[in-house]
């Protein structure tokens, strides 16, 4: 039961952050809602490993954590040099 509820608020909160993400009047909010999916979808894995006691997600949970910061950084990096210029 626990489980449904946890993976549902993840997935709604993922859908209106891809809402946000289509919408999004400036690349900033795109690139903030773009990581309330990928820490949604990150959240959605975890449960699922954690219901099914299986630990091997955890590595591309990892991965997916180092890929969002890095994206991130790099679009911040971006955009304060668009600003700039």
């Amino acid at each position: 039961m626990i489980v449904a509820v946890a993976t549902g608020g993840f997935v709604f909160a993922g859908l209106c952050a891809l809402v946000r993400v289509l919408v999004g009047p400036s690349l900033a909010d795109r690139v903030a809602a773009l990581d309330v999916v990928l820490v949604s979808a990150m959240g959605a894995i975890a449960v699922d490993a954690a219901r099914r006691d299986d630990p091997s997600a955890l590595i591309v949970l990892v991965v997916m954590a180092v890929v969002g910061f890095t994206a991130t950084v790099a679009a911040a990096r971006y955009i304060m040099s668009e600003e700039k210029s």
